[in-house]
């Protein structure tokens, strides 16, 4: 029994060092040599773990332990330079990541699809792990913590759900989770950190948002009056944009700006940074002298906190978001400042209304899909000729050919996320973006582009995978297989009743068929002149959600084949669901999907002879109203 205990105990041991990494050569003294940004990076952990001792709490005790999560104050999925607090920490780029520091050691989590970009990244201080796989955060601390250690955050950064249920995990072992509110790695980086982005906040027309604000705000409060709510605090930066109307440049490529929004039945407070109020924003929000519920008050951003504290003493119920699907919900700062007993957890209202787009939107975002699509066929349409014609074309520099035509589009507000190109052994690589470290020039091989763009009426992403030069048997059976289950999943008609969640199968059954499977879900909702990814949306068999398809949502269809090593494909086209006018037996609508995105397929990586009649005609038809859409513009 005491050997078989010394070897589980000497397998979790193993197991909880982490991911070999492939940059880590020890010296013969076993010790680790850092030189140049690797370096930098060491001096800023040193830092911090200064910072954790002389730092304290309200209990005045030093902290064994500080996270560092990538978020901000509201919970954002890109963030501004000054809010990137994992990167000047650890030098990762990527967009998902968790950093625990500890006095002896510090680890960090990512997602599968980064885990090769972080191993190069991070310098060898930074043990490497796996999202979903052991140890957990939890673990990680349980085995290197003892009975009574101190593990600090800032709970503005930390969404309330992660951090109860870190806090109930330590407890057990009597490990205390500490609120630390002035932000340690800010401290750290002192007067280096850039200043936080404070942008114009600019009105979004009512003939790109087809909705005035106050009408929104009215169906808002018809919510909360069904919920027994005296109020809500909206906190995710997406949802205030869209309830008022309103769209900024605090963020890159989300067109928002940083406020909470406090809604109850008899007034609307926007609190964010006085100094760029201006006439045309207190006009829109009928700010000038707001006394009644139909105008907004203006605060300072920080004064939220304050307020909070003050009308929960009146409040009976009050909402705060929930986390669902994309959105982790209100921070544990939120949470913190409200009296337990009037909280009422539920996701957000704001979420579902946002998401059925209306008239004047779903044709928006039509018309963005055309003009996209117009920018994509005059970068691709050249590309292969170019190739031939023996252009040095780089991944960097055709990502930038494509952001260029984009922004030369009507209505064009740049791009919804950064350009990825990605050629040969990148394509393998699921979230690849190219940088000066990695970027290669094209020759003859697998190119994938996974790109989108922001217009004032829609927001776009496609993806498409193109061969310069001959591909090979290999590589056009599995382009075929990702295409067919885009095209089958494009096809379907369904009950309105039927989950997201149920349709995974139908795109990824083609590709299961030669014993792979992709990393990533099949598709999400997608804003307009908004977020790129949004909420209640998800299509993965991984998911576990309730929320069912409604007419006027829009979502990705994005399937894909990742051979590591060698190449990888994905195919991506934004769908809108459509109802066909027919009932279901049961008495549910009968939905349907229509393919926005207008961009060719790769003709040469196509076996025909794989495809089915229906998707042959669906493929002529797609191919046929891209003539007829982006063809004519083209001729312009």
């Amino acid at each position: 029994l005491g050997i078989l205990l010394a070897t589980f105990g000497q397998t979790i041991a193993n197991e909880f060092q982490g991911i070999r990494r492939s940059k880590c050569q020890q010296s013969r003294d076993r010790t680790q040599i850092y030189e140049g940004v690797d370096n930098v990076l060491m001096k800023r952990l040193q830092a911090l773990r200064t910072e954790m001792r002389t730092r304290t709490s309200t209990q005045s005790a030093e902290l064994d332990a500080y996270l560092v999560p990538m978020y901000d104050e509201h919970q954002s999925q890109y963030l501004m330079e000054s809010d990137q607090r994992i990167r000047f920490l650890t030098g990762f780029t990527g967009t998902i990541g968790e950093a625990v520091v500890l006095m002896r050691s510090a680890a960090f989590w990512t997602d599968e699809r980064f885990i090769e970009q972080a191993d190069q990244e991070l310098n060898c201080a930074w043990r490497l792990f796996r999202n979903g796989e052991r140890p957990t955060v939890a673990e990680y601390l349980l085995s290197e913590l003892s009975p009574e250690a101190r593990v600090g955050a800032d709970p503005h950064l930390i969404p309330h759900p992660t951090w109860k249920a870190l806090e109930t995990e330590l407890n057990a072992d009597y490990i205390r989770m500490v609120h630390i509110n002035r932000n340690l790695v800010d401290m750290v980086w002192g007067a280096r950190r850039p200043a936080p982005r404070s942008g114009a906040i600019k009105v979004h027309p009512v003939r790109f948002a087809g909705e005035r604000w106050d009408s929104k705000v009215a169906r808002l409060r018809a919510n909360l009056t069904a919920l027994r709510c005296d109020g809500m605090i909206v906190t995710s930066l997406t949802e205030v944009a869209y309830l008022l109307n309103l769209r900024g440049s605090d963020i890159p490529h989300v067109p928002v700006f940083k406020a909470y929004l406090l809604v109850t039945h008899r007034e609307l407070t926007l609190y964010t940074n006085t100094s760029r109020e201006t006439l045309g924003l207190k006009n829109h929000l009928k700010a000038h002298s707001c006394h009644n519920e139909n105008c907004v008050q203006l605060r300072d951003y920080v004064d939220v906190w304050r307020d909070l504290r003050t009308l929960a003493q009146h409040w009976h119920r009050f909402l705060v978001p929930a986390a669902v699907v994309f959105d982790t919900g209100a921070s544990e700062a939120i949470h913190a400042t409200l009296p337990r007993n009037i909280v009422y957890e539920r996701p957000s209202p704001i979420i579902f209304l946002r998401a059925q787009k209306n008239q004047v939107e779903r044709q928006g975002m039509r018309q963005a899909h055309i003009r996209d699509g117009v920018a994509m066929c005059e970068v691709l349409s050249r590309l292969e000729e170019r190739f031939i014609a023996g252009d040095h074309i780089t991944e960097m520099s055709l990502a930038r050919e494509i952001d260029h035509a984009r922004k030369t589009q009507n209505n064009s507000e740049g791009i919804a996320f950064p350009t990825s190109v990605a050629y040969g052994v990148h394509s393998s690589r699921p979230n690849y973006t190219p940088s000066n470290r990695t970027n290669v020039e094209l020759s003859e091989g697998m190119v994938l582009i996974d790109s989108g763009g922001q217009y004032e009426d829609g927001t776009t992403e496609v993806s498409r995978t193109l061969h310069l030069g001959e591909p090979t048997a290999d590589q056009i059976r599995a382009y075929t297989n990702v295409l067919i289950g885009m095209i089958r999943l494009s096809m379907l008609t369904f009950p309105e009743n039927l989950k997201p969640a149920e349709l995974d199968a139908l795109a990824r059954g083609p590709v299961w068929g030669s014993m792979n499977d992709y990393p990533h879900g099949t598709g999400h909702g997608i804003g307009s002149y908004s977020a790129v990814r949004e909420s209640p949306i998800s299509i993965s068999y991984t998911a576990k959600q309730r929320f069912t398809f409604k007419e006027g949502y829009f979502f990705s269809n994005e399937p894909g084949y990742y051979k590591t090593g060698a190449f990888g494909i994905r195919l991506e086209n934004v769908l809108e669901v459509v109802d066909t006018g027919k009932m279901h037996p049961t008495g549910h609508k009968f939905l349907a999907f229509q393919d926005v995105t207008l961009v060719p397929f790769e003709w040469k990586l196509i076996d025909r002879t794989l495809l089915s009649v229906p998707e042959k005609k669906w493929l002529n038809d797609y191919n046929s109203r891209i003539r007829q859409h982006v063809g004519s513009e083209l001729k312009r």
